[in-house]
């Protein structure tokens, strides 16, 4: 995500929408399911006993990096693609397929990159297109894919393209972004409420009249109603594709079209003063428009005819208009819509439950899941369940039918990181103190050792590390059996070698409140994943007709299977399907 999070009046909406779809099923919002829900391979439900030919970004797991934060080579404290080169037997080790880097481009970074200046080139601050070639070449070496942040709705305001517009009304570029002239009382042309607070409209004095921007001042949305600015887009996408990316992941793509008109957005009538400035209104007409479809489906014919490439886009919406973003079959639009829902609901069972079914059953049966649980934006995964249940949500994320993506950090648990405030970073926090939503927390380097800067950098870190850097760190997780390193590893490891965990039908299954169980099968493989997400013991769900033959992998030390699951335990389990067994584990 790119400056918001989903507890916002979309999350909301969501709730309400899908209500409805389950209001005569055995899905209801507060109610588990009687029965096992089940989810078929498309491929599989015409072809079951041939194993479905998958494409990388289906069967493989992203690992997304902030290059700010991930290795310094330069020793000025900040992350850089050099770096990112000398780490990448590190993630080989790890077991991940692909490298989503956050922005690297020429920026004045007000926001860290999401202003960008030139879309063709990189930042100086972490090196030239040189060593984005050294590194594309080191990670096509080792069998990985690297996918570029590509910011669509937004450039910076230095870039040329808007040098140009903000320089004369009759200037050729001056349509590239959105003006509009005063309202009748000399205030903004409506009441659209930027991202990071305040009105969306930016008064420009040479040329009296207001620009829009969803997000900081520093960052102008682009008009993709203008056919030249939309070419001109689609070159950038050329160009890297051209230099070898294996795709793009399209920051806040529901946002890139606007309503022509610029109608008011309707009031949230149940916004409160602990939520952002933006949530005060629904975003009805400023995001989600039916023309931002047709450019997607641009997009994806664009990276169709470079071979198999994929499309993130980041799309916070309800099920029901996310599912959208697929297209059709005949003109199909993203990958993958970014699937945010894990990240912010609550962490218990009826609720996971009820989002993984209604998440599944919103899909197109061309669809293909994704899952993210940790991001730039959000907090961190164990400051928000605690180090035992950032376990059990490890073997959550790594074990659901669909694309994972990592984010740096997660995999070591990284927890809450207290940033003071004379070192805060992040616009958003900057603008909007009082509701402690600051992600320079989840953006901090990446501890590699306990030596000096944590092995991130030997001179400095342009923010803080975790307090607890010097136990928490790669290299003494590496050496610690039982760290949570080790657990992503080991389920990393499980993903490739059981073709049910990356390529199964999927099945939920009713169990104990306290307890979220599921299936999943290939071909004759059979597994059992049974997460506790409470502080008690709880009894083990084994499907009826099945055995238990092997522990394939534990969020806790090894102990002997006794037919529970121990406080915040998770399990990865190997069945066996047997007409004469009574499905008691022995």
């Amino acid at each position: 995500m790119h400056g918001r999070n989903m507890a916002t009046v979309e999350y909301e909406m969501q709730q309400q929408a899908i209500a409805p779809r389950f209001a005569n099923s055995n899905f209801t919002p507060h109610n588990r399911p009687r029965h096992p829900f089940t989810i078929k391979t498309h491929s599989q439900k015409s072809a079951p006993s041939k194993p479905a030919e998958r494409r990388w970004w289906e069967t493989g797991v992203i690992y997304q990096i902030y290059p700010r934060s991930f290795q310094d080579s330069n020793a000025d404290g900040v992350g850089d693609l050099a770096g990112i080169k000398q780490r990448l037997d590190y993630l080989v080790r790890l077991g991940v397929d692909a490298v989503w880097l956050s922005p690297i481009y020429p920026s004045p970074m007000f926001d860290f990159g999401y202003d960008v200046s030139d879309y063709c080139g990189i930042d100086p601050l972490f090196g030239d297109l040189t060593a984005f070639d050294r590194l594309l070449t080191a990670m096509h070496s080792r069998g990985l894919k690297l996918l570029m942040d590509f910011v669509p709705n937004h450039s910076s305001d230095q870039h040329p393209w808007f040098v140009q517009s903000r320089s004369s009304r009759d200037n050729p570029k001056r349509d590239w972004y959105i003006w509009r002239d005063a309202s009748a009382d000399g205030g903004p042309p409506n009441n659209w409420i930027s991202d990071f607070g305040g009105s969306s409209w930016q008064w420009d004095a040479t040329t009296r009249q207001y620009y829009l921007h969803a997000f900081l001042p520093q960052q102008p949305d682009l008009n993709w109603r203008h056919p030249e600015l939309r070419e001109a887009m689609m070159n950038v996408l050329r160009f890297w594709l051209d230099r070898g990316v294996d795709g793009f992941r399209m920051d806040v793509l529901w946002h890139i079209v606007k309503d022509a008109a610029l109608r008011d957005n309707p009031i949230n009538p149940d916004w409160t003063s602990d939520r952002t400035q933006r949530d005060q209104l629904i975003q009805l007409h400023s995001t989600d428009q039916p023309e931002a479809h047709s450019i997607a489906a641009e997009f994806r014919t664009l990276a169709d005819n470079y071979g198999d490439r994929v499309l993130i886009g980041e799309i916070s919406l309800p099920n029901d208009r996310l599912a959208r973003w697929f297209g059709t079959e005949e003109r199909p639009e993203v990958h993958l819509p970014t699937n945010f829902h894990l990240i912010e609901c609550e962490w218990n069972a009826p609720t996971l439950r009820r989002v993984i079914a209604n998440y599944e059953a919103s899909l197109p049966n061309f669809g293909w899941p994704n899952w993210v649980l940790g991001s730039h934006d959000a907090p961190r995964i164990a400051a928000r369940l605690g180090d035992a249940q950032s376990r059990v949500a490890a073997m959550l994320l790594l074990t659901l039918r669909g694309t994972p993506t990592l984010y740096q950090g997660d995999e070591i648990g990284i927890g809450e990181v207290p940033i003071p405030r004379d070192q805060i970073r992040d616009p958003q926090d900057l603008r909007q103190p009082e509701l402690n939503i600051g992600r320079d927390r989840s953006r901090t380097p990446m501890p590699w050792d306990d030596s000096a800067f944590a092995g991130f950098s030997v001179n400095d870190t342009w923010l803080p590390l975790n307090p607890d850097w010097r136990q928490r760190n790669v290299a003494t997780q590496e050496a610690d059996p039982q760290s949570i390193l080790n657990l992503y590893r080991t389920l990393l490891s499980l993903r490739r070698s059981h073709a049910a965990l990356s390529n199964g039908d999927f099945t939920l299954l009713d169990s104990d409140d306290d307890v979220l169980a599921f299936e999943r099968r290939h071909g004759d493989e059979h597994l059992l994943i049974a997460l506790n997400l409470s502080e008690q013991t709880r009894s083990l769900p084994v499907p009826s007709k099945a055995a238990l033959v092997t522990v394939l992998c534990s969020t806790v030390s090894p102990r002997a299977i006794d037919g529970t699951l121990v406080p915040n335990e998770g399990l990865l389990l190997q069945l066996v399907d047997n007409e004469d067994q009574s499905g008691q584990v022995s």
